[in-house]
């Protein structure tokens, strides 16, 4: 393996004066909050969201409901390809702390969450998109998500991460608005009602890549499954302090950014088909352009290109290939 693939790691605190830096992905849930003149508002009803769903959820020895609070950290991985000090924004994720006010401990909650990524970008919204450009039927390219795969299992494996994270990421997605989910037997004290969908989806395939398996769940209250991206055992691996950091961060960001899906006024039932055009749910009344989001995704893919994948093209490829 290569030594000059290295990683560095920036940390910036996800508080109600979080302003976000020029070379943050601007596509992440929390820097498209942060901007604008309501932004404040948006930061402090967010973080106000995720502390009260935590209590709720940690509702033993925690009468009052307000035990527990949540302090999250964004967590911004660069990527030095050359060893020089010339770096590439490639990844940015999120870790919980969890506040316990009852002991003052200050307890280390889930890393990951929240996943972005510059090389993601590029692979949906310039290679799969030109790819298909002129083709009949819809196709994945040869090798897709393969370096970005590496990129991110070598950043997992590395000193870096091991030096600032005691567990493995856990990543929480939205579920598949083209995808069926149908309810099993299994539930989880707080992880929920277990789902199991129709079909793999690109979204799994890709995540599957980066060494990821998926498990859908709905939370106990919630009215729609999450996906869960992780390693090893998900539902022992981590503690149920763990597992709350996790569901009470990303529910809120899904209730701000889906609330067709994640603020629908009636739970999934059995059978579930989400949908992005259900007209029965509340809107939060924070402030998001989801419009604004998805020209970003194809303005940072082109930055990618441009930037890491042309220059650093055979590089990239030979380290690829030669990554075990």
């Amino acid at each position: 393996m290569k030594k000059d693939f290295e990683f560095t790691i920036k940390s910036t605190s996800f508080d109600e004066s979080y302003q976000p830096s020029d070379d943050t992905r601007l596509t992440t849930n929390f820097a498209n909050l942060a901007r604008g003149s309501y932004r404040e508002a948006n930061l402090r009803n967010a973080l106000k969201m995720i502390n009260n769903r935590f209590n709720a959820l940690a509702n033993w020895d925690n009468v009052k409901g307000d035990r527990y609070s949540v302090e999250l950290e964004i967590i911004s991985v660069d990527l030095d390809i050359k060893g020089s000090g010339d770096t590439f924004p490639s990844i940015e994720i999120l870790k919980t702390i969890i506040v316990d006010h009852k002991t003052n401990k200050r307890i280390e909650g889930m890393v990951g969450n929240n996943f972005s990524s510059y090389v993601r970008d590029y692979d949906f919204s310039v290679l799969l998109r030109n790819h298909n450009k002129n083709q009949p039927e819809f196709s994945i390219p040869d090798g897709f998500g393969e370096l970005h795969g590496k990129l991110f299992q070598h950043f997992v494996n590395s000193n870096v991460y091991k030096q600032n994270f005691n567990k493995l990421p856990v990543i929480c997605l939205s579920v598949s608005d083209n995808k069926t989910y149908h309810q099993t037997e299994n539930q989880h004290p707080i992880l929920g009602i277990e789902y199991l969908p129709s079909e793999s989806s690109l979204t799994e395939q890709y995540f599957k890549k980066m060494g990821l398996n998926v498990r859908y769940f709905m939370p106990p209250n919630s009215v729609a499954p999450l996906s869960f991206f992780f390693f090893g055992d998900l539902l022992n691996d981590y503690t149920n302090l763990e597992l709350i950091s996790t569901i009470c961060t990303m529910e809120t960001f899904q209730k701000i950014y889906r609330p067709e899906i994640y603020n629908a006024n009636a739970p999934a039932g059995k059978l579930y088909k989400p949908n992005l055009n259900n007209l029965d749910h509340s809107v939060t009344h924070i402030i998001y352009d989801r419009e604004e989001r998805s020209q970003l995704a194809n303005e940072q893919g082109k930055f990618t290109e441009e930037n890491l994948i042309k220059p650093y093209q055979t590089v990239l490829e030979q380290w690829s290939a030669n990554y075990a």
